[in-house]
């Protein structure tokens, strides 16, 4: 055992409280150093992200009230049935798995370990680039409030995010480093949260007769409500979850499974109220940004809207840590974070890493469709097909027939989703495509 080596194990008290020797690979970022309640704030930032101004129009608009709400209701359940399957798998073996495709690989192979990290880089790329986008829109929103002058177009917003997204990746060497940043990100998203509903409600009281129909014809509903079903998964989406729970205190499982049932309790109420009542305010005219379909006080919406450009830009640091936490093991990164040999790689792989986000944000800035297909292509993949495999595989000599034939139909009736709604999709960006140039003004 080399000196590396021997300093990345730690002794722990197992199931039969004895001292077991836990592996840890080694990472350039910190890691076992945040309580479980810290985590909680990490998750719960992710789900009320600016992406929930969304979800009114991209779910609750293509499934209507009976689809939308038991849709949300079964993915809030399912989501946390697999992440709890991820998160039980953390020490497996005799190893702490840090990062997802550490897990995958060590079950599977190295052949997963790429795929895997494959299919996550692309999840959370295509996330990012949604930050990007909201970002970009919500600038956007507040530039038209005072100065509806049309000199400025979504692109040129959408790269003012992307700076801004750059300097503050820069200035935060890790994900533990957010520390007071995720109470600046509660505070935001409960602006943008309580503004949109109290402006949604009152505009409801004034329009008491609303259009809930699913709009199009039957060929059409087919594939707008498969691709609303991807966004249902998208915004529990935590294929990062093995990399969140590197950051966690020991007992890694139990403070992770706290962070977790806080998450899928408290911490998806605002979601659900944001959601349900923006719908029942404006019915099937509701905007996939629902900042743009309240009415109120000027001052109001631009806080709004301000604080959900500041939350986007602190949610996408959050779901670009794996990438940059590769970056930072890779080269060796470690040490003063201002050191200017660190600040300098900082600058250029994260700076390049968002250039390149906010070049494709800007080329094709459809965000209900970013939503649908990072849903069917990444998420039901990485969130549910894998974790209930994996567990499969991991615990396959500990489990019933019963429970073996539980976890084959989830990962055969996700694989069938993930199909269905990655040409639901598709079809939607192709659409877009001829009603949109790139670079849009949307």
């Amino acid at each position: 055992m080399t000196a590396t080596e021997a300093k990345n194990r730690k002794t722990i008290v197992g199931d039969d409280d004895d001292l077991v020797d836990i592996e840890i690979p080694d990472t350039a970022h910190q890691i076992s150093s945040d309580s479980w309640f810290q985590v909680a704030f990490v998750l719960t930032t992710g789900i009320n992200s600016a992406y929930v101004l969304g979800y009114s129009g991209t779910i609750m608009v293509p499934l209507g009230w009976i689809g939308g709400v038991v849709g949300l209701l079964i993915a809030t359940a399912i989501s946390l049935y697999a992440n709890t399957l991820i998160a039980k798998l953390h020490e497996f073996g005799g190893r702490r798995h840090i990062r997802y495709r550490d897990l995958a690989g060590f079950i599977y192979g190295r052949q997963a370990y790429h795929l895997t990290w494959g299919l996550q880089y692309v999840n959370l790329f295509m996330i990012n680039c949604g930050f990007i986008i909201l970002a970009g829109s919500a600038l956007k929103a507040v530039y038209v409030l005072f100065r509806d002058d049309h000199t400025m177009k979504l692109p040129h917003f959408i790269a003012i995010a992307g700076l801004i997204c750059a300097i503050f990746a820069i200035g935060i060497p890790h994900l533990s480093a957010l520390g007071v940043w995720l109470a600046v990100s509660t505070i935001l998203s409960l602006i943008y949260i309580v503004v949109a509903i109290v402006l949604s409600v009152r505009d409801g009281v004034k329009t008491p007769s609303r259009d809930y129909e699913i709009q199009g014809s039957s060929f059409s509903k087919i594939f707008t409500i498969t691709g609303a079903a991807a966004n249902l998964v998208f915004a529990f989406n935590t294929g990062m979850l093995p990399e969140i729970q590197a950051t966690v205190r020991q007992p890694v499982v139990k403070n992770m499974m706290k962070a977790l049932y806080f998450q899928f309790t408290a911490g998806v109420l605002p979601m659900y109220a944001v959601t349900f009542i923006g719908y029942w305010a404006y019915g099937s005219s509701t905007s996939t940004y629902l900042l743009n379909s309240v009415n109120g006080p000027l001052w109001v919406k631009a806080l709004a809207n301000i604080s959900a450009i500041l939350q986007s830009v602190i949610s996408l640091h959050i779901f670009a840590s794996p990438t940059y936490e590769y970056m930072d093991t890779k080269f060796g990164i470690k040490g003063n974070p201002l050191a200017i040999k660190n600040l300098m790689f900082r600058v250029m792989a994260r700076g390049g890493y968002i250039a390149v986000s906010t070049l494709l944000s800007a080329l094709l800035p459809f965000l209900g469709d970013f939503m649908s297909l990072t849903g069917a292509v990444s998420t039901f993949p990485l969130t549910f097909i894998l974790a209930n495999h994996m567990y499969y595989k991991a615990k396959n000599n500990k489990l019933n027939s019963m429970q073996k034939l539980w976890h084959w139909l989830n990962v055969v009736f996700f694989s069938l989703m993930s199909v269905a709604a990655a040409i639901a999709a598709v079809r939607l960006i192709a659409v877009d495509s001829k009603n949109f140039h790139v670079f849009a003004d949307l």
